[in-house]
């Protein structure tokens, strides 16, 4: 049987990473590295248990540090691993330090890499993300696109071979547990809050919590609107919002971060999502939730475009002003993103090119004998 080696180590990827699991389980046997991007266990471990991901096989205990430093200790402690496993095909996920480490390890072992959620561009190459996607795609030998657009931007590029349009796994997610989050989860009632009476929010972007002025404007903003905010909060947030002053959040119901079933069942309970999160912008939108987003560019401009999500940065102004525009989203939720089931996609597109890929390897041998 074919040997998948997948490498992932942030919140959006193990959630991304499930479905696909799931459809490879009888068709490959697959190695799971977590590089422990996220260490801290309600950034992890919480989402294993939920997802019903088995444990990683290796855990590489990598932990935070700045770009270099992680992205250093990544292929420092990747490469022995996929020299052990000898995988055919080594699969990473979205654009975090984890994905380009995977990427970049797999690349100087010449082994094969499949990149899921490929053809993504932001067009700000300030953000980490962005460098990130942009040298994982480069070097992928697959490339699975959540749309069409993704597509067009990587024959833009001058990437046309191994491309796939799947759709995006992150809808296959949220279909399969956006019911069980509704039954499971506590939330809102324990915070005495009545459903679509509230608005979510989430800032953790190093662009806007490392900057006091924007982190502030934000906050004010939060402080402004009509109805109640809940707000997760990001350890990183946190230790920043404590170094700054801000006005009194009476509003503002301060959580700390919370599992997956639990941030579904916020998500499509809310009014409005505000957010600097790349994922919660297209769930909002497959749960039919108003996306105030703030950042001032978005790699998922389809939901821009179909009115469901707006870019405000951190203006204040802005910020309240799309709050208030929130309240009359468009009539119509075109499916831009596939119909839930890329995930079954993948893992046949990936274990026939595996397959391919090692009955040409051994031909390759066979030659040399």
């Amino acid at each position: 049987m074919i040997k998948i080696l997948t490498v992932i180590g942030a919140r959006p990827q193990f959630i991304k990473a499930g479905p696909v699991s799931a459809a490879l389980a009888g068709l490959a046997t697959e190695v799971v590295v977590n590089t422990d991007q996220h260490y801290d266990p309600e950034m992890s471990d919480v989402f294993f248990r939920e997802l019903g991901l088995r444990p990683a096989d290796y855990s590489l205990d990598v932990g935070s540090g700045s770009h270099g430093v992680q992205t250093g200790e990544m292929l420092k402690r990747l490469e022995p691993v996929m020299l052990e496993e000898k995988p055919d095909v080594v699969m990473v996920y979205g654009d975090t330090n984890s994905t380009l480490a995977g990427a970049l390890t797999a690349a100087k072992l010449r082994l094969p890499i499949a990149h899921v959620e490929a053809g993504l561009r932001s067009f700000n190459r300030a953000m980490p993300e962005e460098v990130n996607r942009i040298v994982t795609d480069h070097l992928s030998s697959l490339l699975f696109t959540p749309a069409a657009s993704s597509e067009n931007q990587l024959r833009q590029e001058g990437i046309t071979r191994g491309v796939h349009v799947t759709g995006d796994v992150m809808y296959d997610a949220v279909l399969h547990y956006a019911p069980l989050a509704a039954q499971a989860s506590r939330y809102p009632q324990s915070l005495g809050l009545e459903p679509k009476r509230f608005y979510l929010c989430t800032v953790h972007r190093a662009e806007n919590t490392d900057d006091p002025v924007k982190l502030r404007s934000i906050i004010e903003a939060l402080s402004a609107v009509p109805l109640p905010v809940i707000l997760p909060l990001h350890p990183r947030t946190r230790k920043k919002l404590n170094e700054i002053t801000v006005p009194a959040t009476r509003n503002v119901h301060i959580l700390e971060p919370v599992g997956y079933l639990d941030m579904l069942q916020l998500l499509q309970s809310c009014a409005t999502v505000i957010t600097d999160s790349g994922g919660l912008q297209k769930e909002a939108y497959y749960l039919g939730v108003p996306c105030v987003t703030l950042r001032l560019e978005t790699e998922w401009t389809e939901t821009v475009d179909a009115g469901w999500n707006e870019l405000v940065g951190c203006d204040e102004k802005l910020i309240l002003a799309a709050v208030a525009a929130a309240q009359q989203p468009p009539q119509s939720r075109p499916k831009l993103y596939g119909d839930g089931q890329a995930a079954p996609r993948i893992a046949r597109i990936l274990t026939q090119y595996a397959a391919d890929s090692a009955d040409e390897r051994r031909a390759a041998e066979a030659l040399t004998l």
